[in-house]
């Protein structure tokens, strides 16, 4: 094997700040660092750059720029959407529907607001990872359902779901409709006023679309009954307090206008790639991929190798200098494999085995040539060392 090569496969983890975006944001770091609800000229320098970073987030959503809220990330705007619904609209009800398969951000709450006397059903998913609307649907309780939460498209395997079929039942009940688009910037064109006019609520976050960390948004539709999440001062219009992260905002702003300037031209280049990665990986013995084969994020693969364990893969990669993730315990801090995983069927000592390789603008071809001279030799040596595996030449696809 010859020299090793740099490769970054973890973009749905986080992706590089582009130059255009760190240049954009470093004169509100040196010379324009006012707290822009001061009335002095750089704190007006700062006001001014957050309205226009709001306006350009509208812009990449097409919504109003009073229906864009700044927040620290994704997290936050998950809580704020999923707890700020359901406390606003608790006297009509304290029933709320999301699915098995949402990241943390949202399901974590949801636990919460069942501690708090609120019933959550949690929907599942089919193989591929697909939310029917028709349950959906059949989950809503008259008078009591006040939120629906589903999320745009996995963090783990890529799964794009139904949002506008699942939007349109959520709008004939008339049910508030969340969804966690942190995935989505860059792959999916979102349009708040038409192909999306039933989404009232929709979180986003910077790092994942080479933004900077630390600064996301939520959209919330002119009209949507939702509670605030942070409180002290009037920033935000007096729905989240807190001085503003002005470069941060600054930052998020630019990454969103890069990232939505092409998005077909963008997905046809990752797509290409992921494709031929796909192919390649697939040529190892007792593999799958995880998630839909079609209706799926353009740069996202999930792979199960059977008879080995992902922690062990992860570590043997990096030491070849290839970032990837897994849904085994490292990545979780826990003995479990991944929920998302276990919520498509996979059993526990298949979940285990997972590999997440996500692409982005870091990568290129010579990039998939190494990663498919590589790995295929770390699955060998360390099926080599388990005691159930038995050499065999049937690949499942």
């Amino acid at each position: 094997m010859g020299e090793k090569r740099f490769v970054y496969m973890d973009h749905a983890a986080t992706t590089f700040t582009k130059p255009e975006v760190a240049e954009a944001m470093l004169p509100f770091l040196k010379e324009h660092f006012g707290n822009p609800s001061s009335l002095y000229s750089i704190g007006r320098e700062g006001k001014e750059a957050v309205e226009i970073a709001r306006e350009q987030l509208a812009r990449a959503l097409g919504a109003d720029p009073e229906e864009i809220y700044f927040t620290s990330g994704g997290t936050e705007s998950d809580n704020w959407a999923v707890k700020g619904t359901a406390f606003a609209r608790r006297k009509k009800g304290k029933h709320i529907i999301t699915t098995s398969i949402e990241h943390h951000a949202v399901l974590y709450p949801c636990k919460y607001l069942e501690t708090q006397g609120f019933d959550v059903t949690y929907l599942p998913v089919d193989r591929n990872g697909l939310v029917d609307p028709a349950e959906v649907e059949a989950a809503i309780r008259k008078d009591t359902t006040i939120l629906i939460s589903v999320m745009y498209a996995n963090n783990e395997i890529g799964t794009i779901e139904p949002i506008q079929e699942i939007g349109e039942v959520a709008k004939e009940y008339d049910v508030p409709f969340h969804t966690d688009a942190v995935q989505i910037i860059g792959n999916v064109p979102l349009e708040m006023k038409r192909m999306h006019r039933n989404v009232d609520v929709l979180s986003l976050s910077s790092h994942k679309f080479y933004g900077p960390k630390g600064i996301g948004a939520l959209y919330i539709r002119e009209g949507t009954e939702i509670d605030n999440y942070m409180h002290g001062g009037g920033q935000e219009r007096r729905k989240r307090a807190g001085t503003e992260n002005v470069a941060g905002i600054v930052g998020m702003g630019k990454a969103i206008e890069l990232a939505t300037a092409n998005i077909e031209k963008h997905n046809e280049k990752i797509r290409k790639m992921r494709d031929r990665l796909l192919s390649g990986v697939l040529q190892i013995t007792h593999c799958r991929l995880n998630g839909h084969p079609e209706k799926r994020l353009a740069g996202n693969l999930n792979f199960s190798f059977e008879y080995i364990e992902g922690e062990s893969l992860l570590l043997m990669l990096d030491q070849m200098r290839i970032c990837g993730s897994t849904g085994s315990a490292c990545s979780s801090g826990s003995l479990e494999p991944s929920h998302v995983l276990r919520a498509i069927g996979l059993p526990p000592e298949i979940a285990q085995g997972s590999l997440r390789l996500t692409l982005g603008d870091a990568n290129s071809e010579e990039d998939i040539d190494y990663v498919l001279e590589v790995l295929p030799e770390i699955v060998g040596k360390l099926r080599a060392m388990s005691p159930f595996y038995k050499p065999a030449t049937v690949c499942e696809k």
